[in-house]
């Protein structure tokens, strides 16, 4: 767990376990996730891993450590500006599955429902009014036993938090069934969100954005990356913006193409927006007013505005990118 994450969508993270069942970027054949390396490095030696990844091991007290942390409402973050309107965020389970089977439900309630739903991981006072002082975004690649989990508790007459945002993570079409099971978490004011990372083929989301919330999207980082189409984020874009869902592109990954062609970033994981085309810069983040979207309009959302004092190293690496893309064409 951290304060203070690079990962462009959120301030922080926690973990109230530690480990994962495995998937399909964790299995026999295939040692993709990041957090699976991390523990082949720390595991078993380095205080506040599991023994092994596939050692699923509970931490009980992280996230009432992490609900005593600061509220971050209304205050500058320099480096992420399209959080400054926002509370905290916090990342729950990314080096993690906390919904593996070898972990209870009831140990599910006491870790994670009842800190979020908590005075100090819920509310604040606030100028006289109630406000959520943390936001909660608890991503997993098993939304069917999620499901189940929220139906335990109804069962208990305890509700979702509605600080509480249930999101599923997609690698290809294929995997889109998991987004079934997400909609049957919380009720129907719950923030139900994709994490589309890292993607593996084209993805056709229609069938299910009108009841999604939000969609983050990115290409894969690090060693044996499968390449990046830019192709599949324009589309990915485009099935947002006719479902006025809000988007986040959060990095295009260790290998870029387009057109067949692959593009070159000074940034490894080409994370840095002022690189990529003016197209491409979309950091949206669900509304918190409470006001349900109008997912059957056909009008396109604006895209984030360019933010802080950046503006010049923007338009000069825009040019810089047009530029490269010119080269590349010339020489096609």
């Amino acid at each position: 767990m951290t304060k203070k994450t690079k990962i462009q969508w959120c301030d922080s993270t926690c973990n109230p376990t530690m480990g994962c069942e495995g998937c399909e970027l964790w299995n026999q054949t295939t040692k993709k996730c990041y957090a699976g390396a991390l523990h082949r490095r720390f595991g078993g030696a380095t205080k506040g891993y599991a023994p092994s990844f596939e050692e699923v091991t509970q931490f009980p007290g992280r996230m009432q450590e992490a609900a005593r942390w600061s509220d971050l409402t209304g205050t500058d973050r320099k480096e992420k500006p399209w959080l400054n309107d926002y509370p905290r965020l916090i990342f729950v389970s990314d080096m993690s599955d906390s919904l593996s089977s070898t972990v209870s439900f009831e140990y599910l309630q006491a870790e994670i429902i009842e800190n979020v739903s908590s005075a100090q991981g819920r509310r604040h006072q606030h100028q006289h009014q109630h406000q959520h002082q943390h936001q909660w975004l608890w991503l997993t690649k098993r939304p069917n036993r999620m499901a189940e989990f929220s139906s335990w508790l109804a069962d208990r007459e305890i509700e979702w938090p509605s600080n509480l945002w249930a999101g599923t993570s997609i690698t290809s079409q294929q995997t889109t069934t998991r987004i079934d099971h997400l909609l049957n978490v919380g009720d129907a004011s719950t923030v139900r969100f994709l994490s589309v990372e890292p993607q593996y083929g084209a993805i056709d989301l229609t069938e299910w954005l009108p009841q999604l919330s939000w969609v983050i999207h990115g290409g894969e980082s690090g060693h044996g990356a499968t390449a990046f189409q830019l192709e599949w984020a324009h589309s990915v874009i485009e099935q947002c913006r006719r479902f006025d869902v809000p988007y986040f592109l959060k990095q295009l990954g260790s290998v870029v193409t387009e057109n067949g062609e692959r593009l070159v970033f000074q940034d490894n994981h080409a994370g840095d927006w002022s690189e990529w085309h003016e197209s491409l810069r979309i950091r949206e983040l669900p509304d918190l007013t409470g006001d349900e979207p109008d997912h059957e309009t056909e009008e396109p959302r604006e895209p984030v505005a360019m933010l802080g004092d950046a503006e010049k190293r923007h338009q000069a690496a825009l040019k810089a990118w047009r530029t490269r893309r010119a080269r590349q064409s010339g020489n096609s």
